[in-house]
């Protein structure tokens, strides 16, 4: 049993949701200090709940969608489908299993929810076909996770608002940046099957400034988060290691140099998702 949940966790890379789960946090806190709603242990699980269930979704129909490409790509080859660890069967019933499950803890939050859930789950799977298509696949992918603190709003007031709307932006911007940066790894291959992507689009160079464009608007949006949702100096400590953190990635990664894209991609990605998340909330909750 353990195993098997170890195998669906690694084929989930349920680690990778340090990345979104920290924003959906700071959109449901958000809603319950800044505004007259109460907190709720229930809608808090809930809104946890669909986080998982959404991303769980995603990565795994991505898996079974690229399986083919993964068993091609040297750098994929070892995930757990082109290994015949989780069949494409089974992913697929995997994937169906936690959209019925996203589908029904939102039934349970509000019915607005519950009406945008389909949208949310056609927004992060359609992800996974956008490559074969667009160059700006980045962007959708950013989009799907730029959907976790709107969507933990909007669990607890039920309806939308400028704040967690650009903090959603911040997300988008942020995700799509530092995915182009690691998409960097596959620029040959993904040529090579005619996927579209920024770095085949742009090159190497091309798509490391149009990573750095992103991570402005980033850098931009959490000081003028800052101002508009009028946070004080515990949010400005997490702000600025969010921006620290977006400018090492890009000192870390040149176009001639990649081995440190993992670095870049995991590690400061983390620590900004996180430390900005913790200053953000605690600035609400100690100082108001």
């Amino acid at each position: 049993m353990i195993t098997t949940v170890n195998k669906y966790l690694s084929l989930v890379k349920f680690s990778h949701t340090i990345f979104a789960m920290p924003f959906a946090l700071t959109g449901f806190f958000i809603a319950t200090i800044k505004t007259d709603a109460s907190f709720s242990w229930q809608l808090f699980l809930l809104v946890v709940l669909c986080m998982v269930f959404a991303r769980s979704a995603a990565m795994a129909f991505n898996r079974y969608l690229d399986a083919d490409i993964d068993r091609k790509n040297p750098r994929t080859i070892q995930r757990e489908i082109p290994r015949g660890v989780i069949t494409e069967k089974n992913a697929l019933i995997f994937v169906i299993v936690n959209c019925l499950l996203f589908m029904a803890a939102t039934w349970f939050i509000n019915f607005l929810c519950f009406l945008l859930s389909p949208v949310a789950l056609l927004v992060v799977l359609g992800y996974s076909y956008t490559k074969r298509f667009t160059a700006l696949c980045h962007l959708v992918l950013g989009l799907g996770l730029s959907l976790a603190p709107v969507g933990a709003y909007l669990a607890v007031t039920g309806h939308f608002a400028v704040l967690p709307v650009l903090l959603s932006i911040l997300v988008l911007c942020w995700v799509a940046g530092f995915d182009i940066i690691y998409s960097l790894q596959d620029e040959e291959f993904d040529r090579s099957l005619a996927l579209n992507s920024i770095p085949t689009w742009l090159g190497k160079a091309g798509a490391l400034h149009f990573s750095e464009g992103l991570h402005v608007v980033a850098g931009a949006l959490a000081v003028i988060i800052g101002l508009y949702g009028q946070f004080h100096w515990l949010y400005a400590i997490g702000a600025l290691v969010f921006i620290i953190m977006l400018v090492s990635q890009h000192l870390l990664v040149k176009p001639n140099d990649l081995s440190r894209v993992n670095i870049a991609f995991m590690t400061t990605n983390g620590i900004a998702s996180v430390v900005f998340a913790v200053f953000a909330i605690a600035d609400m909750f100690i100082i108001g």
